[in-house]
């Protein structure tokens, strides 16, 4: 007798970071529902992300393919309907299939979801409150908070659904993503203050370039609008900045005036006014408001998982049902000083991920072996019983869940990161690998028009890091001699690597790739 389909659910938040998750131990928050999936299974705590922003990592999760292959490598790309996709391939192989919530791979009739038997999503980044969804290709207003709207619609779906198959769910959250917009009842949390990371002064001295100059700073680059504070009249008089290039986030940034007793900060919720004696005392109160505010909006996603989680239970779906959470990407929470993603770096490069499966995974378990987000497709097809087309670039993980690491198993990530002009961040292009003990990011950089840049303007920096040694990645140690043989071994294994999937390299014309 063949063994019966497991239902799956894949539950992915947007910019949650794993140290905001109860279960990955950093203790700045409580997530009692999300640990429950990783009390009952299993947690990875090396699984990368191949390109740290939305879009492109939601298309290799759906296609199994990197970016360079599906065609999606940056925000403004869109992904082409008619491309094969893993719900296509549980549809073909006798799974339902729904996509709710955040999309964010294009709009109108080339670009909508395509394979899913249902599907209900938000336009661009959606609203928080009162979101307007496109279900079908119509335009409806649901009236509440996006987390539970969302939330309400899948468990809708999965009760009205036909029993007699299994059913393959994405249901995407929009939160925490910018502005941090929290469910009134959760205001109330958070009120001491969380723990300040250890890099958040962070100089950027032994780094590239490409670290310092970027706009991503707690202390100089958030808006009043993220900060939940009253926006007054005065613009460039009273110090503004403008953010350019983005009417979602067209707010002026906070201040960082050189007399910081002339600031006055005013809380849009409680009138409360905030005045301060030093840079220090602005900086360190930026970051608490960001990180209450994130925090805040996470309650949510917690909330609703848990109520997931309980329907599940509740209906005796539990025992054949894989239930995955996780974030398109990682995300700063003050470490090096930024908030964002976009680099290579461990805050913004790994992916929290935990997936339960009482029938095969055991309560408790922790894996430390290194997956990607391309290898998600392939892993649901085969925890289906589906074989996993050739196109798919991305392997099964299914043996890990059950504790046993392929003697040929890959340890090694690849990131690429195309958005060559990123006015808004000024966050350069890079690739690189990581492997278990060492990453390599090369930044090339490419149209800066960087300080000792010449033809174009254009400059290359490398970067490797010992994650063993400096897991806060703040040592640069691409120019010490003593890891220049390591050096030279990671550059051999990014080079490999681009090989193996396709993706061509930049500067190959740059004597000894230095």
């Amino acid at each position: 007798m063949a063994p019966v389909q497991p239902n799956i659910i894949f539950i992915m938040a947007d910019d949650h970071a794993s140290k905001a998750i109860g279960c990955y131990g950093a203790n700045i928050n409580s997530t009692p529902n999300l640990d429950r999936i990783a009390n009952d299974g299993m947690r990875f705590d090396h699984c990368y992300v191949t390109n740290s922003i939305c879009t492109p990592s939601r298309a290799s999760i759906l296609t199994g393919t990197y970016n360079h292959v599906n065609g999606v490598v940056t925000l403004d790309s869109k992904i082409n309907k008619h491309l094969p996709n893993v719900a296509k391939h549980l549809r073909t192989g006798g799974y339902q299939t729904a996509m709710i919530g955040k999309w964010h791979l294009g709009e109108g009739t080339d670009h909508e979801p395509s394979g899913f038997d249902f599907w209900s999503v938000v336009p661009g980044q959606g609203d928080y409150f009162d979101p307007v969804m496109i279900e079908m290709g119509q335009r409806k207003v649901f009236p509440g908070y996006a987390t539970d709207v969302i939330t309400d619609q899948s468990i809708d779906w999965i009760s009205n659904r036909q029993k007699d198959k299994p059913f393959f769910l994405m249901c995407h959250h929009k939160a925490p993503h910018r502005s941090w917009e929290c469910d009134p009842k959760h205001r109330h949390l958070y009120q001491e203050n969380v723990k300040v990371p250890e890099t958040f002064d962070d100089d950027y001295k032994t780094r590239a370039l490409a670290a310092a100059q970027a706009k991503m700073k707690v202390s100089t680059d958030l808006t009043y609008h993220d900060l939940g504070l009253v926006q007054p009249d005065g613009g460039s008089e009273v110090g503004e900045l403008l953010v350019p290039n983005r009417p979602a986030f067209n707010q002026r940034k906070v201040p960082y005036l050189e007399n910081v007793t002339q600031i006055r900060l005013i809380d849009k919720d409680s009138g409360e006014v905030f005045t301060f004696k030093s840079q220090d005392e602005l900086q360190y109160f930026k970051y608490q408001r960001y990180m209450k505010r994130y925090l805040r909006t996470i309650a949510s996603i917690d909330d609703n998982v848990g109520r997931m989680l309980n329907y599940i239970d509740s209906e005796g779906l539990a025992e054949n049902t894989v239930i995955i959470y996780t974030s398109d990407q990682g995300f700063f929470l003050g470490d090096h000083g930024w908030f964002d993603k976009r680099f290579m770096y461990e805050e913004s490069f790994q992916m929290p991920f935990m997936i339960r499966y009482p029938g095969m995974i055991k309560p408790g378990t922790v894996c430390k072996d290194i997956v990607c987000n391309v290898d998600f497709a392939a892993t649901f097809l085969d925890l289906a019983g589906l074989p996993v087309p050739s196109y798919m670039q991305g392997r099964s993980f299914a043996s890990l869940l059950q504790g046993t690491t392929p003697e040929d198993w890959s340890q090694v990530a690849y990131h690429r990161y195309w958005m060559h002009r990123d006015t808004i961040h000024d966050a350069r292009a890079h690739y690189g690998v990581r492997n278990q003990q060492y990453k390599l990011i090369y930044w090339y950089n490419k149209g800066f028009g960087l300080p000792g840049c010449q033809d174009g303007g254009e400059e290359t920096e490398w970067e490797l890091f010992d994650c063993d040694k400096d897991s806060l990645e703040l040592v640069n140690i691409a120019n010490d001699g003593q890891y220049a043989e390591i050096l030279s071994q990671m550059k051999a294994e990014l080079d490999h690597k681009m090989v193996e999937i396709g993706d061509e390299p930049e500067h190959y014309l740059i004597p000894e790739r230095m």
